[in-house]
């Protein structure tokens, strides 16, 4: 999950990011409205986690703009505890759920998990012939067996099962798995995909191209020699 944390407090950011890396997800920080608005209208998000009081302003800025182009990215406002008044003003400007301060990061992740699962229409686990993606666990099974992958090869497949059956381009599989420092590549891309669908071989999953639109994951075919002989 590609995540824009906009938080000015240093510590809790470093610990939020800390947190957030290592349940696997990958974190562009922001520490002011300004910073917020500009790598939310330059990268996508699959969800934002959302300050309100900024150095320069309140966050509900950068949440206002947002939602008035169009952007419908799942947003968690950060409040203070006994704050109400701040609760509802991050909802009526277009905010999906709030969290009160201080909160446990295994709330962060189930909400986080909760508000994308529900914006792609996805499931927590998604079963494609002998394929099982398991969001909770962050992990894939082949016929019930771990089936381990490099981070991006995992994520591209991810990314396709959310939800099964939709046609994801190749841009924007690179805009979501790539970031200020390292970015996906057509090259780098099409060999991730290269390498999935020889994995997936076999197990009544596959990745096919459409043309012209992207990539999705379905059925497998599976040629009958007898039949066709």
């Amino acid at each position: 999950m590609r995540i824009l944390l906009v938080e000015d407090d240093p510590a809790l950011h470093e610990v939020m990011t800390q947190n957030l890396l290592v349940l696997g997800h990958r974190v562009e920080g922001a520490t002011s409205v300004a910073s917020a608005q500009h790598w939310w209208r330059v990268q996508p998000f699959d969800a934002v986690l959302l300050d309100l009081n900024l150095p320069d302003g309140s966050g509900l800025t950068a949440l206002r703009e947002a939602r008035s182009r169009g952007d419908k990215t799942p947003v968690i406002v950060l409040t203070a505890r006994n704050r109400t008044e701040e609760r509802i003003a991050g909802l009526d400007a277009g905010a999906d759920d709030y969290l009160g301060k201080p909160f446990e990061m295994a709330e962060v992740e189930a909400r986080l998990r909760a508000l994308v699962r529900r914006s792609a229409g996805a499931d927590d686990v998604v079963t494609i012939g002998q394929l099982k993606l398991d969001r909770r666990a962050r992990r894939i099974y082949c016929a019930d067996v771990d089936w381990t992958l490099p981070a991006r090869e995992y994520e591209v497949l991810v990314e396709l099962l959310s939800p099964l059956g939709r046609v994801v381009s190749k841009k924007m599989l690179s805009d979501k798995l790539s970031d200020a420092d390292d970015a996906l590549g057509d090259n780098a891309l099409e060999s991730f995909i290269s390498r999935l669908r020889k994995r997936m071989m076999g197990t009544g999953a596959a990745i096919v191209t459409v043309r012209g639109l992207g990539y999705r994951v379905q059925q497998e075919v599976l040629f009958d020699v007898e039949a066709n002989s």
